[in-house]
C-alpha cells in the first residue's frame, strides 16, 4: 500500500510545467494515473499515465516519439484560423488558440520537441470526427480532413485512425507506447457531449484568438 501511494504522489506531482490544470486521476481499473482533457486543452508528458478524452465532432491526435519516451494527446472543436497574434499563447482554456487545429498541432508539436522529442521521429494516431451536431453538419469531417492533411504536409507517420462516423468516441492514449484504447459509444445518448460541443462552440465566437488501436 505505501508503495502504491508514493506511485500515485509522485506521478499526480510530475506533470510538466504548464499543465499543472489538466485533469489528473488514479485509475484503481487500470492501475495507472489518467489525465483527463476536455476541448481546447492538450497535454504532453513523459510519465507512465494515460491521457482520455470523449469525442464527438472534435478531433484528438495522438502523437509520440518512441524513441524518447514522449507523447501528447490535443482536443480540438475547429479545423484552423487564419488570424495570426504575436500574444497568441498555448493553454487550457476555451478562450486560447488551441481550440483551433491549426494552433492545438502545432503547439502540442512545440512541447515534445521542447523536451526531447524529434519531429522525424514523430508518430501519430488520430480519432473523432463524428457528424454529431445536426447544426454543424460538416464541422467533424472538416476537423478530420484537417488533421490527415497537416500529418501529411508535416511528414508525421500516420500509424492509425478512426474518424468520421456518427458516434462518439472515448479514447485512451498511452503517451510512452503508443497504444491506444478506443471505444465508439453506440448505445448511450449523446445529449452530454452534443451539450457540451454546442456549448463551447458557442464560446468561440465571443472571446479573441489570444502501437495499435484496441477497441475496449
Amino acid at each position: 500500500m505505501t508503495s502504491l501511494l508514493s506511485r500515485l504522489d509522485t506521478n499526480l506531482d510530475a506533470c510538466l510545467e504548464g499543465f499543472e490544470g489538466i485533469n489528473r486521476f488514479w485509475d484503481r481499473r487500470r492501475n495507472v494515473v489518467v489525465a483527463k482533457i476536455l476541448p481546447g486543452e492538450f497535454y504532453v508528458t513523459k510519465n507512465s499515465e494515460m491521457i482520455a478524452t470523449t469525442l464527438g465532432s472534435c478531433v484528438s491526435a495522438c502523437i509520440w516519439d518512441p524513441a524518447v519516451a514522449i507523447g501528447g494527446m490535443n482536443h480540438f472543436m475547429l479545423p484552423l484560423t487564419d488570424e495570426l497574434s504575436d500574444n497568441v499563447t498555448w493553454g487550457n482554456v476555451a478562450s486560447d488558440a488551441t481550440r483551433y487545429g491549426n494552433y492545438a498541432m502545432e503547439h502540442m508539436i512545440n512541447e515534445l520537441l521542447k523536451h526531447g522529442a524529434s519531429r522525424h521521429r514523430l508518430q501519430a494516431k488520430v480519432f473523432g470526427g463524428a457528424k454529431v451536431l445536426r447544426h454543424l453538419t460538416d464541422v467533424g469531417e472538416r476537423n478530420a480532413e484537417f488533421v490527415l492533411r497537416y500529418l501529411k504536409e508535416e511528414n508525421i507517420a500516420l500509424l492509425g485512425e478512426d474518424l468520421n462516423d456518427v458516434h462518439p468516441r472515448k479514447v485512451l492514449f498511452d503517451p510512452i507506447s503508443g497504444k491506444v484504447l478506443l471505444k465508439q459509444l453506440r448505445s448511450m445518448h449523446n445529449d452530454t457531449i452534443t451539450s457540451r460541443e454546442r456549448k463551447y462552440q458557442a464560446g468561440l465566437g465571443k472571446v479573441p484568438v489570444g502501437g495499435d488501436v484496441e477497441l475496449f
